[in-house]
């Protein structure tokens, strides 16, 4: 749900304007600040214009990540920038990264070319994490999706998936909490309408 904060750390983020955001809006510019003052509600045909504009919907692909494939940054060769933007069909709440999986070590559920979209900072410790799938950073600079299990003792982890064999006792220097995953065929789908000339209007 597009909300308040969301659209001031749109702002902020991109450093436009609340004059050009009204204008994409198609309203009069004091009704940003009516909304971001609580005295206007966001009505359902803005949303969109909203997102686009702000580009709250935008998530940055930072690399690739290994579901059986090893995938170390020092080798990859990604520029701080990223491989890219991947353009989601609605409004993302946090500051999240996304990553090309590489391998097939997770298949069924996650196969070679889908992309995931996790949380950029670590919210939780990592006990919590025990049982879950997530994108890990070994203090090695490894990445893995995988399963985080309990290791033998707290500052150790074992990484599992459903077909590989476990990485035991590795110590983690991130998690990436999985906010969202797009398989390879709603990309290419998403990515085909987005390349599409839009209709102008009268």
């Amino acid at each position: 749900m597009l909300d308040v904060a969301m659209i001031e750390r749109g702002l902020e983020k991109t450093g436009k304007s609340k004059g050009g955001l009204a204008a994409a809006m198609g309203v009069r510019p004091g009704a940003v600040s009516e909304i971001l003052g609580g005295e206007r509600l966001v009505k359902a045909s803005e949303i969109i214009p909203i997102m686009e504009y702000l580009e709250l919907n935008l998530a940055p692909i930072m690399g690739r990540v290994g579901a059986g494939a090893v995938i170390e940054p020092d080798y990859e060769q990604v520029p701080p920038e990223g491989l890219g933007d991947i353009t989601l069909p609605f409004p993302i709440m946090e500051e999240t990264i996304a990553f090309e999986i590489v391998g097939d070590s997770m298949l069924p559920k996650y196969e070679s070319g889908d992309v995931i979209v996790v949380y950029k900072d670590q919210r939780h410790p990592l006990s919590s994490f025990y049982g879950e799938e997530a994108v890990v950073r070994l203090k090695t600079g490894e990445r893995y999706l995988k399963t985080i299990e309990r290791g033998k003792s707290p500052s150790v982890v074992n990484l599992t998936s459903f077909n590989a064999k476990p990485i035991v006792g590795v110590k983690l220097d991130w998690v990436g909490e999985i906010c969202l995953s797009m398989p390879k065929g709603q990309l290419e789908r998403l990515r085909a309408k987005s390349a599409r000339p839009r209709k102008k209007g009268r």
